[in-house]
């Protein structure tokens, strides 16, 4: 019983915690550690100790999880040279740096000893990296980066601690260690296939989204504890079949089960990223006890913990920048076209935060290993370090590096285009299909196809004092709606239709509120920025004919004028320099002039926008 009201109480901490740091814009995991090292000298508070096998098997296999289905595959793939640099390499660096460190400070501490510390200290925590940038806008592709290295980091310094504890009792050899990496990644990997395999052939005969779900739980932990099992590494295992899985799901699921499976890790990784800070946290008194009984000086335990601090995080910018100038070639980003500038290189160099691996992986070093209870304040004091040092001023140096973080208007022009070069291949498979309509259903499916994409266009606007179509429509549906939910309540209540059916229809209902929810928002986003900057990226000849121009207009469209009808936005052909309304007008002139002159680009009139757009090809620029 008092386990279960402390994990209540644990829970309701955490929670509370985290929105107040959304409430006090601080990042959450830094509130969370402050409130778990002040609630630990609380009198009455039980002692808390985080052992190894409830983070390594309860807490890792469902973050790495979690964060392995959200991730892209792709992206993964095109930064794969950088993300293993910095997963493999620089925490076999960074151990060994750590250990030259540790050794030359603390008196007849044995070399093994040493280097244990360094591979528990050397991975930078995937939770920390992402919860930070995410929040302060950091450019995907840095993201992208941080996520892929701390997918994999865990792995190489896992198997670095367990060779360093054997040869604590034993002679190592370096094939050993070797041979050691190269069994538990390709075990890994092999169970992470497998993984894979087995739950997509599974998936392909589901459609119960209830037990799609309910079978993703299931999959992070059963991969780790077979991994481990036949001594592989659990992390990759994990994050190969998580990889895997989120990639395939728009094949795999359903609707239904993707937008299940997706809420559901969200809220658990929300629920554990945030407990496993304020679990950090909780260690401090016990911690800073145990070293008041170490026969070292206060000044020797200070100087090896700052030394080692200092040690990580230079280890890091320098091998950051050694390998983006002697490594690797820094290639262009597929969206932009663009080579990523020097600033991208220091804020991931910046961005190494520590987390709850690094201080889990510290206790797995043996009961009477010399010098235990420093190593232990050592890897808290990395941890604590790492994320207020550089959690706190990362928002500070990306801004004074002007390091541009995703803009909405980018994405939305982006969305548009893609929805648009969607529609074209399904109005191709509506051409080639064969079927009776004697209902007028291939109109209605144009329609709704047509002002989805019309929607999608209209988030680019800038006229933020029109109402869109878009937005008119969210308004009335949206005051149908509310009427609508409180009839089916009214009907619920008299209990006159069964109420698995009105489940049914108050879930339509939520479901049709939520995808008008996202619409507005995204709009919403998109005014607050700062205009659109245009998109570089995938062309062709007509968009390299047709560079961008000022435009000339005077704010109206004069065909609108002649019929009587008013338009939403203005396009203009960068051919002839006809101006003209956009496809979410009544009359579409933009597009009827295309049509009339085959006249193949035009570019946005609208005030702080510079895009163009290609008729034949659908693309953007």
């Amino acid at each position: 019983m008092e386990i279960a009201v402390f994990l209540v109480a644990l829970a309701i901490g955490v929670l509370a915690v985290a929105a107040l740091a959304e409430r006090l814009d601080v990042p959450p995991p830094l509130l969370l550690i402050v409130v778990g090292v002040a609630v630990s000298y609380v009198p009455g508070i039980p002692e808390v100790h985080l052992e190894p096998e409830i983070v390594l098997l309860g807490l890792l296999p469902p973050l790495l999880y979690a964060t392995a289905i959200q991730s892209s595959l792709v992206d993964f793939n095109a930064n794969r040279r950088s993300i293993l640099l910095l997963s493999v390499v620089l925490v076999a660096v960074t151990t060994f740096v750590v250990g030259v460190i540790v050794h030359a400070i603390l008196p007849g501490i044995s070399w093994p000893a040493a280097l244990a510390i360094g591979a528990v200290v050397a991975p930078p925590d995937a939770v920390a990296a992402t919860a930070i940038g995410r929040r302060i806008g950091l450019p995907r592709r840095v993201v992208t980066i941080l996520e892929g290295e701390s997918l994999l980091n865990d792995a190489t310094a896992l198997v670095a601690l367990s060779t360093a504890i054997f040869a604590l009792g034993h002679s190592v050899h370096a094939w050993r260690v070797g041979l050691d990496f190269l069994l538990a990644a390709g075990g890994g990997i092999g169970i992470g296939l497998v993984t894979f395999v087995l739950v997509a052939r599974l998936r392909r005969r589901l459609t119960n989204p209830v037990l799609d779900t309910a079978i993703s739980f299931v999959v992070p932990f059963g991969a780790y504890l077979l991994a481990e099992e036949i001594h592989a590494s659990g992390v990759l295992a994990v994050v190969i079949a998580g990889l895997l899985l989120g990639h395939k799901a728009p094949i795999l699921q359903s609707a239904q089960s993707r937008i299940a499976e997706r809420i559901n890790w969200r809220t658990i990784a929300y629920i554990l990223e945030n407990a496993v800070f304020l679990l950090i946290g909780l260690q401090a008194s016990w911690l800073l006890r145990d070293v008041g009984t170490s026969s070292l000086s206060a000044m020797t335990i200070v100087a090896v913990c700052a030394a080692t601090l200092v040690g990580v995080i230079a280890v890091r910018m320098l091998w950051v920048f050694l390998a983006r100038y002697a490594l690797i070639r820094p290639v262009a980003d597929p969206s932009t076209a663009t080579v990523p500038s020097w600033r991208y290189t220091v804020l991931i160099g910046w961005a190494g935060m520590r987390g709850v691996v690094t201080l889990a992986a510290a206790f797995i070093i043996p009961v009477g290993t010399e010098y235990r209870e420093i190593l232990l304040l050592i890897a808290f004091t990395v941890v604590a370090g790492t994320l207020f040092v550089q959690g706190l001023s990362l928002p500070l140096l990306a801004r004074r590096l002007k390091v541009p973080s995703p803009d909405p208007m980018d994405d939305a022009l982006a969305r548009a285009t893609l929805l648009q070069q969607a529609s074209k291949a399904g109005y191709a498979a509506l051409d080639e299909l064969e079927y009776e309509d004697p209902h007028g259903v291939e109109e209605l499916v144009r329609q709704r196809v047509d002002q989805r994409n019309f929607s999608a266009w209209e988030r680019l606007g800038t006229t933020a004092d029109q109402e869109t179509p878009s937005e008119l429509y969210a308004r009335i549906r949206m005051t149908m709606i509310e009427a609508e939910r409180a009839r089916v309540l009214e009907i619920r209540s008299s209990g006159r239709v069964p109420s698995d059916v009105v489940g049914e229809v108050l879930a339509m209902l939520d479901v049709e509120e939520s995808m008008i929810d996202v619409a507005t928002e995204a709009r919403a986003d998109i005014r607050a920025s700062e205009g659109l900057r245009g998109r570089s990226g995938k062309t062709c000849a007509e968009l390299a004919r047709y560079p961008e121009t000022v435009t000339h207009s005077d704010g109206t469209c004069h065909e609108c004028i002649r019929d009587g009808t008013e338009w939403v936005a203005l396009r203009q052909c960068l051919e002839c320099g006809h101006v003209a309304c956009c496809d979410s007008s009544p009359n579409q002139h933009a597009t009827a002039h295309f049509h009339d002159t085959t006249h193949a680009v035009m570019q946005s009139a609208e005030p702080g926008e510079n895009w163009r757009w290609c008729y034949v090809h659908h693309l953007t620029a």
